[in-house]
């Protein structure tokens, strides 16, 4: 679980160096690939009874937020790309 957690912002922070708005949509994607397998093991953790459920709940919580905002950033980068394709022809 914390390797998967880790993942996460260590892959924004990995596309935030890259020189291409292509390179920087691949590792949000990575990042939220990341944030659904934390989710797994959240519940998994929670179903097994090793973590206590209301605090389970509370980080799953969490990673939906971070879903949101990668989703939210993906998007964007791609209508940019829209916008500069149309914008080249």
């Amino acid at each position: 679980m914390r390797r998967a957690s880790v993942s996460i912002p260590a892959n924004i922070a990995e596309g935030c160096g890259k020189q291409s708005e292509k390179d920087f949509a691949r590792c949000l994607s990575i990042a939220a690939g990341s944030t659904s397998g934390t989710e797994y093991l959240l519940t998994l953790s929670a179903d097994l009874k090793y973590s206590e459920e209301s605090f389970s709940k509370e980080l799953l919580t969490g990673i939906n937020e971070i879903k949101k905002m990668l989703n939210s950033i993906i998007i964007k980068i791609a209508k940019n790309k829209s916008k500069m394709l149309i914008a080249k022809c």
